[in-house]
């Protein structure tokens, strides 16, 4: 039964893949006869490497969308490089330390104060982590509650714990505040309510990543705000050679041509 679960869920994830392209290919071929008009002699050629240039200021930085979870790890080595001190102690990702920075203005403004409480965490901090929690409840409790080294997303340095680091913080004040509001921000709740067998890991209602804006909308547009089956999707897609680069992804989006 597992297995044809499995099965099913990928044919879907590849349905969906083939329509989000299908719907962005027609938009594609209505751009193309509306531009042509305007573009007198230029060639084909010529439309691509205008499109390109013009979604030249995206990033296209891959770790805001690689996919981390108990299947898909990162290198041991791995530690980000724009790492930066937050007023807490912990660290953060540039990026992802400036939104927090608006988000928490945000909030501030209406009475709100957003703790963080955890954030960035070595390959090494993090296997000392489960050990404890391997040692205090056993290795299966562990396995729901935290992550092994390497299957952590805060190992990416795009990752807040909030609060109290218990489910306590939904019902607060702040977690209410960010749950409705955290991805007009760029960031989305990695591990929901009731999605536990999906993702691996029971409720946390406090752990968000950040995933910028773009991401962020289109993680809740075109999934229902579940953060782990759009990653899995952009991975299933970049397999199929349907998204090459970050900056392509954010292309497909916008209803561009995707540049192979």
């Amino acid at each position: 039964m597992l297995y044809l679960i499995k099965i099913l869920k990928f044919v879907l994830i590849g349905t969906i893949i083939i329509s989000f392209f299908s719907c962005v290919n027609k938009k594609n071929q209505s751009n193309h006869s509306d531009e042509e008009i305007n573009m007198g002699n230029s060639t084909a050629e010529d439309n691509q490497i205008s499109y390109k240039e013009q979604f030249a200021f995206f990033s296209g930085d891959p770790y805001l969308f690689i996919f981390v979870d108990k299947k898909n790890e990162l290198a041991s080595d791995y530690e980000p490089q724009d790492l930066v001190k937050l007023k807490s102690g912990h660290l953060l990702r540039a990026a992802a330390a400036a939104s927090l920075e608006e988000m928490s203005a945000a909030a501030a403004q209406e009475g709100l104060n957003l703790v963080v409480s955890s954030a960035y965490r070595s390959y090494k901090y993090q296997a000392e982590v489960f050990a404890r929690n391997v040692k205090a409840m056993g290795e299966y409790e562990a396995n729901r509650v935290s992550a092994r080294p390497g299957q952590s997303q805060h190992q990416l340095g795009l990752v807040v714990d909030f609060g109290s680091i218990t489910n306590e913080f939904a019902r607060t004040r702040e977690g209410i505040w960010i749950y409705n509001n955290a991805s007009r921000f760029g960031w989305s709740l990695s591990y929901p309510q009731g999605y536990e067998e999906l993702t691996g890991y029971s409720w946390e209602s406090w752990h968000y990543r950040y995933v910028g804006k773009e991401l962020a909308e289109f993680i809740d547009t075109y999934f229902d705000g579940i953060q782990h089956n759009a990653l899995e999707f952009i991975q299933e897609a970049q397999k199929n050679n349907a998204i090459v680069s970050g900056k392509d992804f954010m292309h497909a989006m916008q209803g561009g041509i995707i540049i192979k």
